[in-house]
């Protein structure tokens, strides 16, 4: 599938939900992904992409910046709190803010060097015990310890369980979202974004839709 089938797929998403044209943000999930097929894709013209790692960002991302005008970072992974002066120096926004230490952190490097990405709070939807975001019933209190330190709060985050229907995780995040006065929605991926859509989906994360299976270096 290429990056035009999935634009065209996402703007008919946005219309069947009556949601106004260019609400939904694609953003191009490029981990793992070889370089030239991020060179393809920026080709085509997608300037917004997603990063898991810091480490993997700061190795492929500068030189691209030097050839390609416009590009916006997302880390959609989680994030060690050692990493935050380079997540915050390389992302334009991190989705995955779970805990009040890493927004603590985020605050005193925002003081010291006068900018910060915007923020969403990763919720652990389905309270995995091996996945990263906060519990839905701690989501209002994180959320307020957030808006107590000033930072740029935009919205939340959700990775569904594989094994269960999205859509009631999607609900669930609007809800709290809405609870909450955030208008920002990360959520749905390859096979679950239009759904996403549908739910209020401010940001949508696709990867291998776009890029084709991922290769995983040993």
């Amino acid at each position: 599938m290429s990056l035009k089938d999935i634009n065209d797929r996402l703007k008919a998403a946005e219309a069947r939900a009556g949601r106004a044209p260019g609400s939904v943000t694609l953003i191009a999930v490029s981990k793992v992904q070889p370089v030239e097929r991020v060179r393809d894709v920026l080709a085509q013209g997608q300037r917004v992409f997603g990063e898991n790692r810091v480490q993997e960002a700061q190795g492929r991302w500068p030189s691209l910046m030097q050839t390609h005008d416009g590009i916006s970072l997302h880390l959609i992974g989680p994030l060690q709190t050692n990493k935050t002066r380079a997540a915050m120096e390389m992302f334009d926004a991190i989705h995955s803010v779970d805990r009040l230490k890493l927004a603590e952190t985020i605050a005193r490097i925002a003081d010291e060097i006068g900018t910060c990405p915007d923020l969403f709070v990763q919720i652990n939807t389905g309270a995995e015990p091996q996945k990263a975001g906060v519990l839905p019933d701690d989501t209002d209190g994180l959320v307020r310890q957030i808006r107590d330190l000033s930072l740029p709060l935009k919205g939340l985050m959700c990775i569904p369980p594989v094994d269960q229907e999205p859509a009631a995780h999607f609900e669930l995040l609007q809800a709290l979202a809405a609870r909450n006065g955030l208008e920002g929605l990360s959520m749905g991926m390859s096979d679950d974004f239009e759904t996403a859509i549908a739910h209020g989906a401010t940001h949508v994360r696709v990867g291998s839709a776009i890029f084709g299976e991922r290769v995983y270096q040993g």
